[in-house]
């Protein structure tokens, strides 16, 4: 835990002026971003007495090591470089909404030759058109079915539209006319984007044109005694409505506004958005996020703001915005607002007449997802908190270990040794920095001597990154042949060059735990330790958490720390430990699913993968059952002697085994060394190998 007084600015160092500071911890990490009209009046309010604080701003001042600033010159300029850098640091300490869903928009890809109309999550594209949110994705389709009558614009997808131009037919909804066919050259480019421009004004609100357009067509119709033509129009006039009736009109005066509600406690707050267009609720939207430092209503509301409209531009910025409470300053989120549009947008707080009274409805919807979040949230923050100040004490650690890595071993019978890393920041899951290792140098089952070699090299390249960045604590000064203690011999430059990104930010292996977690008992958390004594960090404590009796082991102790079951912060190492074996299982049989696809028994007719895997649990690995004999072959379950001439035929027959296929002896040659997590590693989509039983006192 820093002293806010150690890095407290000299007097008359900051500047009274607009600015955006930014407060960084021992390694350099961005903790928070916050903008200021006077820097040197803001930040005074930092560095006082720290019993006047904020807890949640004195955990931030605290974990803090240093404040940099920058001056604007005007605090619109400082909102907009601190949403900026918000979005590049993503600062633990700053209020970060989360969507409380993924939410569907109608899309019009107005920058494509021929524009599609679809449904699509995730980040807006330049160029296309959007409607919505919505809350769900059949309600877009159901409008969508509705509008095609009269706006037949294409729906198919990019592959359905070249075959039908290749084979000059158009789908189903081309011959039943709820689609133009331009793949068939029934409409030219123009005019079928001047049709999807068309549906855009209509989506947009501006309904009234067409439906009277639409009225007088039918009425011509009908006095030229052309009947059907009227029936039909009669029938897109009906469409048109029914489209119109799943939005409410909620504002007579065709508005275009979007409302922002926010509901609160000491802890959280959730804020709720109507989307307004043409008097009607075209979308709805809520996030919820933690009160991390202590925030107004008014600073959560332009927190809000800036998610909302940070990225957007035109006329997805409405020309009001009705909020609960006002931004202190106003003046300057208005002109960032305006700047956004284009043109001028009024921020307001509704006082009377159908606006308040839609304010309060959705006042209504920001209370009740509070309340949903509340009861659906197992680990809310107040529980986290508690949890890591339990894990605290237990340990005997200065503060709350706020990131917790977690190394497990895995393999299978001394085969494919690996180690998986996790990492649990604040509490919870933080995936990005998961990462993977192959146990090199040896085979077997010695968990204790692969617990030491992953540690090693874990910290090794913290170390090389540390070095390469010169963050090196008073005293702590490199050895005189510019090696870090520990790092002898190792290629440190090597090292150290893949761990920065291109613009010279680390990566991977650049920010240390404050707490390392082993999945295991004494000897594990004993050859952790002894990993990092011999890199010469004493900075970070650990711990292992053994299976059996779940107890806590701490190194050099004979007896394991037994938190009560009900602890939250047993619960949370619990979570951790399941999370890195989980993690650790995945990569394991990913890699041994690998193995036996390239295996020759892959070779032998009628051979099913249970019998392979009986064949390899039998023998222990592929290089065995080369060597073994037809008669120790019979000797499986299962295995007749014809299969087993079969096997040993097809081993004859394989060309010798390239050294990557060696993995299947445990000599492991490649070295993944810290590998990201992919698609394969997420939870629930482990690698099936056909081997139900194995887990049972052979794989872990």
């Amino acid at each position: 835990m820093a002293d806010p007084s150690s890095y407290r600015p000299r007097p008359g160092e900051i500047p009274d002026s607009p600015g955006v500071y930014r407060f960084r911890d021992e390694h350099r990490r961005v903790i928070y971003v916050g903008k200021a009209k006077s820097l040197r009046q803001r930040l005074a309010n930092y560095f006082q007495d720290l019993a006047n604080l904020h807890p949640r701003t004195r955990t931030m001042v605290t974990t803090a090591a240093s404040v940099e600033w920058t001056v604007v010159s005007t605090e619109v300029e400082a909102l907009q470089l601190e949403y900026s850098w918000i979005k590049e640091y993503d600062p633990r300490f700053n209020v970060k909404y989360r969507d409380d869903k993924s939410y569907p928009y109608l899309a019009v890809t107005m920058n494509e030759e021929f524009p599609r109309v679809q449904v699509m999550r995730g980040h807006k594209k330049k160029g296309v058109r959007y409607f919505g949110p919505y809350a769900h994705a059949w309600a877009i389709r159901d409008t969508v079915d509705l509008l095609l009558r009269v706006f037949p614009v294409r729906t198919c997808s990019a592959g359905v539209f070249k075959n039908a131009a290749r084979t000059g037919r158009p789908c189903l909804l081309g011959y039943i006319g709820k689609c133009s066919a331009p793949c068939v050259g029934r409409i030219s480019p123009d005019d079928h984007w001047d049709l999807a421009d068309e549906f855009c004004d209509f989506m947009a609100g501006r309904t009234g044109t067409y439906l009277r357009r639409l009225e007088k067509q039918m009425a011509e119709a009908a006095e030229e005694m052309e009947y059907e033509r009227a029936a039909r129009l009669r029938d897109d006039i009906e469409a048109l409505k029914k489209a119109m009736e799943k939005n409410a009109v909620v504002l007579a005066d065709a508005t275009d506004a979007d409302l922002i509600a926010v509901a609160e406690d000491e802890l959280e707050a959730a804020v709720q958005i109507f989307h307004v267009r043409g008097g009607r609720v075209r979308g709805q939207r809520g996030w919820v996020t933690d009160k991390v430092e202590e925030v107004t209503t008014g600073a959560l509301v332009e927190h809000a703001l800036q998610q909302l409209y940070g990225e957007e531009t035109g006329d997805a910025v409405p020309k009001e915005v009705l909020v609960p409470a006002l931004p202190d300053p106003v003046e300057p989120v208005q002109q960032w607002l305006t700047g956004r549009r284009g043109s001028g947008v009024s921020l307001r707080i509704p006082q009377r007449g159908d606006k308040k009274a839609l304010m309060e409805t959705v006042q209504r919807n920001a209370q009740q997802a509070l309340a949903l979040h509340k009861t659906k949230r197992a680990s809310d923050l107040t529980t986290r908190s508690r949890a890591l100040e339990e894990i605290a004490e237990a340990l005997g650690l200065d503060s709350a270990p706020l990131r917790v890595e977690c190394y497990d071993i895995s393999h299978l019978q001394g085969d494919d040794v690996v180690a998986s890393m996790v990492v649990f920041e604040d509490g919870l899951a933080r995936k990005s920095e998961y990462r993977r290792f192959q146990i090199k140098g040896f085979s077997g089952q010695d968990d204790v001597r692969s617990m030491h070699e992953v540690i090693t090299r874990r910290f090794r390249r913290y170390l090389a990154e540390k070095e390469r960045t010169g963050e090196w604590a008073d005293g702590e000064d490199p050895a005189a042949d510019g090696t870090p203690d520990g790092l002898a011999g190792a290629p440190v430059d090597a090292v150290a060059s893949t761990l920065t990104e291109d613009d010279g930010r680390p990566k991977r292996f650049a920010y240390p735990p404050q707490l390392v977690v082993v999945d295991g008992g004494q000897p594990q958390v004993a050859a952790a330790q002894r990993a990092l004594d011999e890199l010469g960090i004493d900075d970070i404590a650990v711990c292992g958490l053994a299976k059996r009796l779940e107890e806590v082991w701490l190194p050099g102790e004979d007896d394991p720390v037994v938190l009560p079951r009900t602890s939250e912060g047993l619960y949370l190492l619990q979570r951790v430990r399941d999370e890195a074996h989980r993690f650790a299982i995945t990569y394991q049989r990913s890699k041994r699913a690998k193995r036996f696809r390239s295996s020759p028994l892959d070779d032998v007719p009628g051979l099913g993968e249970t019998r392979k895997q009986a064949l390899i649990k039998h023998f222990g690995s592929v290089k065995k059952l080369r060597a073994a004999t037809i008669d120790q072959i019979c000797e499986v379950p299962g295995i007749g002697r014809k299969t087993a001439e079969t096997v040993v035929a097809a081993f004859a027959r394989a060309t010798p085994a390239a050294p990557a296929v060696n993995t299947a002896t445990g000599e492991i040659i490649e070295d993944d060394d810290g590998a990201p997590a992919t698609t394969a590693d997420a939870p629930g989509e482990p690698v099936s190998t056909g081997a139900p039983d194995e887990r049972r006192g052979q794989e872990r």
